[in-house]
């Protein structure tokens, strides 16, 4: 658990928004002695509900851009360094454990000295999420600029947070695509569906336009191996060499969109005492011993081999492509702006002998399940890694992807899910889980290029959100990437496979144990009680 004084990060006023939200309901309770009025009342508040969805998309910003970073940085002559000896090549180091990324964004903070540019989905009031901006706010105290781009969907309570943030003279912190405050929130979200309902889900970190770590991770314990119920299976990689000016040219397209709207525009106010109690929190958790989150994190096996050059990146091609902020203002299912999806899409055309999806979410709707039956009609090798419904976090999303499976298998595909109960001995932090879900989101092409970034095979990725990935070139990585996943699979997944009925049965078979299923696997009555329901339901385009 968080301490108080870190769940609370820290005590300020609370928003204007929240005190009149309070009066109403003292006003609703005070007039409801009279039932005959209930009805109009309702009827009139959700009449001046509606009415309250304004936006401040015009609030005045400056434009800004990415900084090089001088020569005479450490970080600065690391970037000269890696273009002078390797050219047009970019270098990766996998990121595939939790405590590793954690630490590897914090000691990326320690050492910057220009900028820090993050753009993420999701950011918790944790104690990860506390130890990322902490270490933010300790940056910016050295003079570090920080621009800090969150969307407002999921990000939970976070204004005063935000808000105490964006107090700091080096630190601006912009809502992409905001809901309006006036009110409950997410009567703004019902009210406004239409545009906030498009969300910017891309997600990357860059210091001092050097070094960058882009993937499928949020910031939130669950990504970085810290809950104790649950283990996020997730992937990331840290980049370095030219692909990280390409990652920050879009980081920039989004910072300066009309609907990246500053956190000051929302007119929350905030005590500099807080800051300072903030600032001592982080100081504070930085210097206890190794029991501590963050020295186990900035100590973690990875980053401990990069110091001693055990661990050097793999050096190749590279390309970063993301979606415009423009998407989100086109129609839903309007392919044109959806960039990503459509480059993805063409690699897939162009493959000659194997594709390797890994998704959390596979919903390929009906011209994706096309796309990959001629694949398999011309002789392409088509895997897909998928979570099963005992192990994903959303059951509505699973609905929509098994109306596919049968139909897949009969063309050819190969489908595996992951068994929600292979959580191994236990994570780096000392607790055992107990299930795991997959995130990661990587494909394999011919086994010489790999996608690694926040897209998920569905609707909502290829056609209502925004994403963004990176194209690695190699077939030396790729071939070691797929023989590495391929080999992992027997332990952590199901083979979903067609019997001669028609039936579907999940198989594992692993060190000697084989295990054979007639029904969803591991998956709790109420899961499977639930499917069918929401395969009823029309709501496929936003899964």
């Amino acid at each position: 658990m968080v301490p108080a004084r870190c769940q609370g990060w820290p005590g300020i006023n609370r928003p204007t928004t929240q005190r009149l939200a309070a009066r109403g309901r003292q006003r609703l309770t005070r007039s409801s002695g009279s039932a005959a009025l209930v009805a109009p009342l309702l009827c009139l508040l959700l009449l001046a509900l509606a009415g309250c969805v304004s936006v401040p998309l015009d609030y005045p910003k400056t434009a800004s851009s990415a900084r090089t970073p001088g020569a005479g940085t450490e970080l600065g002559k690391l970037r000269e360094e890696w273009l002078r000896t390797q050219g047009g090549d970019s270098g990766f180091i996998g990121l595939p454990n939790g405590i590793e990324a954690l630490g590897a964004r914090l000691k990326m903070m320690e050492a910057a000295q220009s900028t820090i540019d993050a753009q993420y989905f999701i950011l918790k009031k944790d104690r990860a999420g506390a130890l990322f901006t902490g270490k933010m706010l300790l940056a910016a105290d050295r003079g570090v600029r920080v621009r800090l781009l969150i969307d407002d969907i999921f990000t939970p309570d976070a204004d005063e947070v935000l808000t105490l943030l964006d107090s700091h003279p080096n630190i601006e912190v912009r809502l992409f695509n905001p809901v309006s405050r006036q009110g409950f929130k997410y009567w703004g979200f019902l009210f406004d569906f239409k545009r906030a309902n498009r969300r910017m889900h891309n997600k990357s970190f860059t210091v001092d336009n050097t070094l960058s770590i882009v993937g499928g991770r949020n910031i939130g314990e669950e990504y970085f191996d810290l809950k104790t119920e649950v283990k996020f299976d997730d992937y990331e990689v840290l980049a370095i060499g030219p692909v990280v000016q390409q990652v920050s040219a879009g980081f920039d397209a989004f910072w300066n969109s009309e609907l990246s709207v500053p956190i000051e525009a929302f007119g929350l106010r905030v005590n500099s005492e807080d800051l300072d109690r903030f600032r001592a929190y982080i100081r504070e958790q930085t210097e206890l011993g190794s029991s501590g989150v963050y020295a186990q994190a900035v100590n973690s096996r990875v980053l401990t081999d990069i110091r001693e050059k055990r661990i050097t990146p793999v050096v190749a091609p590279a390309t970063l492509v993301t979606d415009s902020p423009e998407k989100l203002g086109s129609d839903i299912g309007d392919t044109t702006l959806a960039t990503l999806a459509g480059e993805i899409g063409r690699r897939f055309r162009a493959a000659q002998e194997e594709i390797i999806i890994v998704t959390p979410y596979f919903v390929p709707q009906e011209r994706g399940a096309r796309l990959l039956e001629e694949l398999l009609a011309r002789g392409v090798r088509i895997v897909i890694v998928t979570n099963s419904l005992a192990s994903t976090n959303h059951v509505p999303v699973h609905s929509g992807y098994a109306r596919y499976r049968k139909r897949l298998l009969r063309a050819g595909a190969e489908i595996y899910e992951i068994r929600a109960d292979s959580v191994g001995e236990g994570t780096e932090w000392g607790h055992r889980p107990e299930f795991v879900t997959l995130h990661s989101k990587a494909t394999i092409v011919d086994r010489s290029t790999i996608f690694v970034g926040s897209l998920n095979f569905d609707p909502r990725s290829i056609f209502v959100n925004s994403e963004m990935g990176l194209f690695i070139e190699s077939p030396d990585v790729g071939g070691r990437f797929t023989q590495n996943l391929m080999e992992s699979l027997r332990a952590v997944t199901f083979r979903v496979q067609l019997k001669e009925d028609d039936s579907l049965q999940w198989v594992y078979e692993h060190d000697g144990k084989k295990e054979v299923f007639e029904r969803e696997p591991l998956a709790g009555w109420g899961r499977r009680a639930i499917v069918p329901f929401y395969r009823l339901l029309p709501i496929e385009d936003q899964l």
